[in-house]
């Protein structure tokens, strides 16, 4: 019996050893490296199409071509698309201008157009040149922001972090806790208040993970007031964090108010007199920084929530609370400060005026107030009279959901939207819809299956569509204000990109982990996939609950970070948009609400499983788990929950405990922290560092140890409780870096590959291997 046993045994010790002894080479990285998006980018042609409106119906764009690029204009009204000028001659008479070489095809990316569209403006030769549309004669140009608006406001927005008023003659912004205002044309400088103070001062944005000296305010249309708020933060915590260097580090601090909090950032909301200084402070109780869409009181760098009448006389605004469940909107008297309570809204878990804008308006000419709701499962428009705060009607109604508000017709009475849920091929796919305020006459205006993006003219007359899918190649369309196609501006070509071996990613549809629900992703195999061969699985996974693995985005993209690249060396990686993600039902988004921790990885699970019945080529037993922020928040909870399951798992910059993460974020998803008899907190049981005991597989932490949004002490925790538990992992930290790793960016993707190739795979990997990102010089 020993005798046939030890053939048996050496066979087997023969094949382990085989299968270890597995190495990728420089040449399996620099295949998989074509696969990033530095180098698929410089493939496609005709893509991006940005239009940049003249100040009437036409616009510009700068085409991608396989050569370079060219200078498009597309007259709306004519239905026309021309060159813009000769680029030969453009290229002749800057060349011999400068005295260096210019082609024809490789114009400078600097080149713009003034508003009016008779010249375009170029910096070339240290100078600035205009060149005639007309005459195709070229002059140096003494003042390049003359007639270039983008150009002056992008200009003057630079400095101090200030915003500039509707009519461009000041700039507001903030100099030792007050504000001030520059004349632009004279650099007169006025002082607007003056009782600001350390930790409470006006317009500032420096508290949480949102912090800046940049002024957060609003303007008024006739640009003699200003729409803002004292903060005060002087009893709010502050967060640390220290540089690594030769010598004394430095420390940094600012306020960082923490769920439980007894103080927070609370907002004094004022109306500042610019002409005459004056402070109105509004009649009314502070608020909580926090707003109806995101997690700060700015998401674009604006004061959110703040409507103005078209004659400065009123502001209209929401207030929000600390917990996201009350929303208040109210209208104040610009002179006065008196405030008009028009109604609220109340809600059992969190509400959200929309995804990527705040989708309510304040219509002083009609007395009206555009409000966004879920009340009935989904996220609709609803009308009120703002006098009276009692409801007219809703607008929009269905088993969709309205999203984003684009434009408002106020003569016309009628409203513009992005919806999604509409697209039978996937309910992610957004289209854009016009409606009567009485909810009647909905139409899609971009009826194409897909995800549609617009942009509209100044006028409102035209918009510029551009549509496409995971898996199809984006086209661009002008159409009028009622969805009819006048031209096809630009069609994607990805010839270029197919020819070197690319391939887009495989739409997928699994159930949720209740059964029943469907669940929508993108999977990527490797280009040379045998399905003969077993691949292990990796899960890219950002659960939000504010977003998802994919994201807002599912158009066309030749590549989402790194999961092709990653694919390429020998896996199947998968984004799933798990329950609890928004952009659909409130029942969905709500599906884990006060229980964060649960990550949308029932859903994870349950949906990998079904892949790899469906795919016989997929090992499920060697299943990985990667993700940033949020996802390394989840990745790390999977590895300890799931610990049979997941065998590999990456944890980048994770939120492990959301006690230690900015207040408005968990008190926003999981409610106010609350305490048991015990003590025990509503948080405690969602943090991971209390489940690393149980983990089994190979994990590596990483968090850049000057992460202002989430502070590193959130991995630190974690790395502890597994040295408690005597648990072995690796860890990999960036000393000087912030929440994405910055500069050290691509390092984080190679050792990424590096682990799950040597512990997913079981193979060895190149040495040390270098990405070596790329320019698209076009």
């Amino acid at each position: 019996m020993r005798k046939l046993l030890l053939p048996v045994l050496l066979l087997s010790c023969a094949a382990a050893n085989a299968q270890n002894s597995k190495a990728l080479t420089v040449t399996d990285y620099e295949r998989a490296e074509k696969f990033m998006g530095y180098n698929t980018a410089p493939l496609i042609d005709g893509a991006n199409v940005r239009p940049n409106w003249f100040t009437g119906d036409s616009f510009w764009y700068r085409n991608l071509t396989p050569k370079g690029s060219e200078y498009i204009i597309v007259d709306a009204a004519k239905g026309t698309r021309n060159l813009a000028f000769d680029h030969d001659k453009f290229a002749s008479e800057l060349s011999k201008a400068t005295q260096s070489t210019f082609k024809a095809e490789a114009l400078p990316a600097s080149i713009s157009f003034t508003d009016d569209g008779s010249f375009a403006t170029v910096y070339a030769g240290n100078k600035y040149w205009n060149y005639n549309l007309q005459t195709g004669a070229l002059s140096e140009n003494t003042n390049p922001a003359q007639g270039n608006r983008s150009a002056t406001m992008n200009r003057r927005n630079a400095m101090a972090g200030g915003v500039i008023s509707p009519d461009g003659k000041r700039m507001a912004y903030i100099n030792n806790y007050n504000l001030w205002v520059r004349d632009l044309a004279t650099g007169k400088q006025t002082q607007l208040t003056t009782d600001g103070e350390k930790d409470f001062g006006y317009a500032t944005d420096n508290a949480g993970w949102s912090h800046s000296d940049a002024a957060i305010l609003k303007w008024s249309p006739d640009s003699k007031k200003i729409a803002t708020f004292k903060q005060d933060q002087r009893k709010v915590g502050d967060m640390y964090l220290v540089t690594t260097n030769v010598g004394t580090p430095t420390l940094k601090a600012w306020k960082y108010p923490l769920p439980g909090d007894k103080d927070i950032a609370m907002i004094h909301r004022c109306i500042v007199e610019v002409e005459n200084p004056k402070v109105i402070m509004l009649k009314v109780e502070a608020d909580p920084h926090s707003a109806t869409l995101s997690d700060d009181i700015s998401s674009s760098g604006s004061l959110d929530d703040v409507n103005w009448s078209a004659d400065a006389t009123q502001l209209a605004f929401v207030s929000t609370s600390r917990d996201h469940k009350q929303e208040k909107v109210r209208i104040a008297n610009a002179t006065t400060g008196a405030v008009h309570e028009v109604f609220e809204e109340v809600v059992p878990t969190q509400y959200e005026s929309g995804w990527g804008s705040i989708n309510w308006r304040y219509l002083p000419q009609s007395n009206e107030i555009i409000w966004f709701s879920e009340r009935d499962n989904w996220g609709h428009l609803y009308l009120y009279n703002a006098a009276n705060g009692k409801l007219k009607n809703q607008i929009t109604k269905g088993n969709w959901v309205v999203t984003r508000l684009l434009k408002v017709d106020e003569k016309n009475r009628l409203i513009y939207f992005v919806a999604n849920g509409h697209d039978k091929v996937n309910p992610y796919f957004s289209h854009v819809f016009k409606i009567g305020f009485d909810g009647k006459k909905l139409s899609d205006l971009t009826p194409e299956t897909g995800f549609h993006q617009v942009t509209f003219s100044p006028s409102g007359n035209y918009l510029v569509d551009t549509y496409s899918q995971p898996n199809v190649a984006p086209v661009t369309v002008l159409r009028n204000k009622n969805g009819k196609v006048i031209t096809t501006v630009q069609k994607t070509d990805v010839s270029r990109l197919k020819a070197s071996g690319w391939k887009a990613p495989t739409p997928i549809t699994v159930k949720a982990h209740d059964g029943k629900t469907d669940l929508y992703g993108l999977m990527f195999t490797p280009t040379n996939l045998d399905p003969s061969k077993k691949y292990p699985i990796i899960n890219y996974i950002y659960p939000g609950p504010q977003g998802g693995s994919i994201g807002g985005n599912w158009g066309f993209s030749a590549a989402r970070g790194d999961h092709q690249a990653l694919a390429e060396l020998g896996f199947v990686v998968v984004l799933i948009e798990g329950t609890s993600n928004p952009l659909r039902s409130k029942s969905f988004h709500d599906m884990a609400y006060g229980k964060m921790s649960e990550n949308t990885l029932p859903d994870q699970v349950t949906g990998m499983q079904q892949l790899a019945q469906k795919y016989p080529y997929i090992d499920i037993n060697r299943a990985g788990m990667w993700g940033h922020s949020g996802g390394g928040f989840a990745t790390a909870c999977a590895m300890f929950k799931y610990p049979d399951f997941f065998k590999v798992g990456i944890s980048e910059s994770g939120n492990h405990d959301n006690r230690n993460y900015e207040d408005d974020w968990g008190e926003r998803y999981i409610g106010l922290l609350t305490k048991d008899a015990s003590g025990k907190s509503n948080y405690e049981d969602q943090a991971n560092q209390n489940f690393a005991k149980n983990l089994k597989g190979k994990l590596m932490l990483a968090h850049g140890m000057m992460d202002d949004n989430v502070p590193p002490y959130n991995t630190l925790l974690v790395v502890e409780a597994l040295e408690k538990a005597g648990k072995d992992y690796d860890l990999v930290i960036f000393p000087n870096s912030a929440h994405g790793y910055g500069q050290y960016s691509y390092y984080m993707t190679r050792r990424r590959w590096d682990y799950f190739v040597r512990y997913l795979m079981g193979a060895e990997t190149p040495k040390e291997y270098q990405l070596k990102p790329q320019i698209d010089i076009r």
